[in-house]
């Protein structure tokens, strides 16, 4: 199994301008291979529909590729390259080989997205040239990468890397006994550099979805809530609180911003606050990981084997209501005002990032977690062939047949575990009414039941 450990790097002064440089030169080499690739396609492409009657030739060549592009590495680093807008000059031998064929891979992924699309068929935007503000990260690896030992106490790591020797990095977590180091990445943030270290364990064996049979004793459902203090419902009565730590800090980006936003751009304090507001924004995304990992954690020691959550499309919950006009073209009330507060309740509670952080986890503790269409759990009872939850406002259902309090948040939950379980009953739309085709509901009524009793 593979995984990846951050530590924090503390390099000295002349490690800090050889990382700086090599930044530099892995970000010039970025942008001249994404646009020698920009040029080649402009010049080599028609439309299908109509050609140009008046045309001319473009140079013939080869169309660039991965393998095309690295060709030019062994000229480049004969010579400084001069860089034509600032006229620095750049030295292509300081920097490892394999450093900068890693960055003709990142160009060649980042276009081929765009041109064909990844491995769902999803094609990404158009990759945008790089300023120093976003390209943060190079990666070394190759045989003179290796740990190289470690201080008394444990406090500190170091790791040897290739033309820049021994660099000290702070251990606030030991590595794993028969971890092979395969990979550094390093990464400039708004305070200092930060390493990635790729690890590869041979003693965790990986686990797929199916290695492991659902059961009702090893499986838990969990349901995204978003309500109030409330983050998650698991199925088994337990309600887990949300930190906000975006709603919590919004003041203070905001205030920070409206400072920032008043300086003439390229001044230096304009330049102060801006790296005050990554600051922030660090923090925020910091504790909102420190939370998902502890949350993970939580869920992990309940000793369940699956983990059934909700396929949410996050895209389209966040999305932007569609403009609404009159006959005259004047724009009319479309519900964005409300809808901009929950779209940010949503990027706050960042559920994707979770359920990745909570597939992590699991998988080096041998569970595994399963995402499985929500479509009306929400709304149907789980012990009864009955929908209930027609409205988002309902939140509690008193049943007088069987006397008890049902709450919707939980109610959904055990429903996502009985979709894990293939026992959720056939649901079909009839002139806009719900029709339960066939339902196995009683099967499962009497575990549902001892649940929401419970509660």
């Amino acid at each position: 199994m593979k995984y990846t450990y951050q530590y924090k790097a503390l390099p000295t002064t002349d490690q800090k301008l050889e990382l700086n440089l090599w930044l530099r030169i892995c970000q010039y080499w970025y942008n001249r291979q994404l646009g020698d690739r920009f040029d080649w396609w402009e010049n080599n492409r028609s439309p299908v529909n109509a050609c140009p009657l008046v045309a001319s030739l473009p140079e013939l060549r080869d169309k660039p590729n991965y393998y095309l592009q690295k060709k030019y590495l062994p000229n480049l680093k004969k010579k400084f390259v001069k860089v034509g807008w600032s006229g620095e000059e750049l030295d292509f031998s300081r920097v490892p080989a394999n450093t900068l064929q890693e960055v003709c891979k990142r160009v060649d992924k980042a276009f081929e997205r765009f041109i064909a699309g990844d491995n769902k068929g999803t094609r990404s935007g158009k990759p945008r040239f790089k300023s120093q503000s976003r390209y943060r990260s190079f990666v070394v690896e190759g045989a003179g990468v290796k740990l190289h030992s470690c201080s008394v106490g444990g406090k500190y790591l170091y790791v040897k890397i290739p033309k820049i020797g021994l660099v000290k990095i702070r251990s606030h977590r030991h590595l794993p006994n028969g971890a092979i180091l395969k990979q550094v990445q390093f990464i400039k943030k708004n305070d200092g550099w930060f390493v990635n270290l790729r690890l590869e364990d041979p003693t965790v064996p990986a686990v797929t979805p199916n290695s492991i049979l659902p059961t009702w004793e090893n499986s838990l459902g969990m349901d995204a809530v978003l309500h109030e203090d409330d983050y998650l419902a698991t199925s088994e009565g337990v309600k887990l609180p949300s930190r906000k730590v975006l709603r919590k800090s919004q003041h203070k980006l905001t205030r920070i911003s409206q400072k920032k936003n008043a300086r003439k751009r390229g001044s230096r304090s304009r330049r102060k606050l801006a790296k005050r507001e990554g600051r922030q924004h660090q923090k925020i995304a910091r504790c909102r990981k420190d939370f998902q990992y502890k949350t993970a954690h939580e869920l992990l020691r309940t000793g369940k084997k699956v983990f059934f959550h909700e396929n949410l499309n996050l895209k389209g919950l966040t999305k932007r209501n569609a403009p609404k006009q009159d006959k005259n073209g004047t724009f009319l009330p479309n519900g964005q005002s409300a809808k901009s507060g929950l779209n940010l309740s949503w990027v706050d509670a960042a559920f994707g990032q979770f359920f990745q952080i909570l597939g992590h986890i699991a998988e080096k503790a041998g569970a595994s977690v399963i995402a499985k269409n929500p479509a009306y759990t929400s709304q149907l009872l789980a012990y009864r062939d009955e929908v209930i939850f027609t409205n988002t406002s309902i939140r509690e259902y008193w049943d007088d047949i069987e006397t008890m309090q049902v709450d919707r948040d939980i109610n959904a939950a055990i429903n996502i575990i009985i979709v894990g379980l293939d026992v959720f009953p056939t649901i079909k739309r009839s002139q806009g009414k719900v029709v339960i085709a066939s339902s196995i509901t009683n099967d499962t009524s009497k575990e549902v039941l001892r649940i929401l009793r419970s509660v």
